[in-house]
């Protein structure tokens, strides 16, 4: 494993990458780590991914990552949870990535639309800015909806609005409106 201190999550997280990668799975890494792509830069420990599989395929890549040398904890969500899981993976640093299983309103393409970019020599693909958005506004945190706007802003005239709020739309009604009133407030509605 990379990380030998703590404060290391995005390292953890290029070991979790290689362990996706091996079993051929998709991910899309997403929050500070995606916001920083975006145009948001924020100070956070964490390192987080959403993975396309199923909760039901899940322990077996919990097996995967005990048997690399990951510490494990697989969380199940509630039946009106957005998310169906939670896989987190520590090591003995307490460095630290969530890998979100399950993400109710998610469109598949996601995975497709994701940006490949190198750190330290391992590809890492980060959610893509429209998914980003509307992932965000579906949260619907304060800091959720600050990264929302400011992504819109950075993103300037390279915003798919239509495809933004066609992917918020499948997280409801409310992520919709709110993506509309964001994008009317910063602008970027021309």
């Amino acid at each position: 494993m990379r990380a030998n201190r703590a404060g290391q999550s995005a390292l953890l997280l290029l070991d979790a990458v290689g362990v996706l990668a091996a079993g051929k799975i998709p991910y899309a890494v997403i929050g500070a780590m995606a916001a920083s792509v975006h145009g948001i830069v924020r100070a956070s420990m964490d390192a987080d991914a959403v993975l396309s599989l199923t909760i039901q395929e899940t322990p077996k890549l919990e097996r995967e990552f005990r048997a690399a040398g990951f510490h494990t904890e697989l969380r199940r969500g509630d039946p009106d949870d957005p998310i169906a899981g939670v896989l987190s993976l520590t090591d003995p640093y307490a460095n630290r990535v969530d890998l979100l299983v399950g993400l109710r309103g998610l469109e598949p393409g996601a995975f497709s639309r994701t940006i490949g970019l190198i750190f330290q020599d391992v590809e890492l693909r980060v959610v893509g800015l429209e998914d980003f958005i509307a992932m965000k506004v579906f949260a619907g945190g304060p800091q959720d909806l600050a990264d929302a706007r400011a992504a819109i802003v950075a993103a300037g005239g390279h915003l798919n609005r239509s495809l933004a709020m066609e992917l918020a739309r499948r997280f409801g009604r409310d992520p919709a409106k709110v993506l509309e009133r964001l994008v009317a407030e910063s602008g970027a509605s021309s």
